[in-house]
């Protein structure tokens, strides 16, 4: 008897590795997008709650000092230093006869394509 080869079964099982290992990569890189997503997300919480913590501190800090000339005017500070690209930061303070002052906080921050902005408002008491 001659024996018959089958390479077209060996064949066929490499067509369905190759696919399997398309549809795992498709699975994979859904999964890393999604983790990408949510990386830039905390990434740019940190960076928010960063720059309100520095425009308060600057607020406390002028406050404290009696700095009449950042009072009752929006200033925009310099954020080069804090390393967060594309921000801004923005503070404005005025104050009260019932010894109270109020600090209006407005942040921005960017990564990609994505752009996170806060209005945050905060009572000072003197």
């Amino acid at each position: 008897m001659k024996k018959i080869r089958q390479n077209g079964f060996v064949l066929l099982l490499v067509i369905i590795a190759i696919a399997m290992v398309g549809a795992a990569s498709y699975v994979l890189a859904g999964g890393t997008n999604t983790m990408l997503f949510q990386s830039d997300t905390v990434y740019l919480q940190a960076c928010e709650r960063n720059l309100r913590a520095s425009g308060l501190a600057w607020a406390k800090q002028n406050i404290k000092n009696r700095n009449q000339g950042s009072f009752n005017k929006m200033i925009e500070l310099d954020t080069a230093n804090l390393g967060i690209r594309s921000s801004s930061l923005n503070v404005f303070i005025s104050i009260s006869q019932d010894k109270q002052a109020e600090v209006r906080i407005n942040t921005s921050c960017s990564r990609a394509s994505r752009t996170f902005k806060r209005n945050n408002r905060y009572i000072i008491e003197l």
